[in-house]
């Protein structure tokens, strides 16, 4: 099994044990392919809920990534945080942008 598989099976288990519901699968591999090398550094790899975190999330990944705009995203940022767990300190980036894509609708940026 490659890094690849094994970073990719990890976060497959943390969206289930901490989210649940359902999970594309191949949407979760192609946002963590987007990550690129980031995914392998173990502080790149995780999202802390600290404003300044959120809010390179909301402009590096909703804004330039998704192409979002609008006073809704740190709310939609917040909620995701909120719903894999504030106190779970692993809340791996795949995983928050996955959920974010889903979020948002914007699937079809990973076709």
């Amino acid at each position: 099994m490659s890094k690849f598989d094994e970073k990719l099976e990890k976060y497959v288990a943390s969206y289930k044990e901490h989210v649940g519901g359902n999970l594309d699968e191949e949407l979760l591999k192609k946002v963590t392919k987007g990550l690129g090398p980031s995914i392998y550094n173990r502080d790149a790899e995780t999202v802390s809920a600290e404003k300044s975190e959120m809010e390179r999330v909301v402009t590096n990944y909703l804004q330039k990534k998704l192409g979002l705009s609008g006073d809704n995203l740190m709310a939609s940022v917040e909620a995701v945080i909120e719903k894999y767990g504030k106190s779970n300190r692993s809340k791996y980036r795949a995983v928050v942008y996955y959920m974010l894509c889903v979020h948002h609708g914007k699937q079809s940026v990973y076709n």
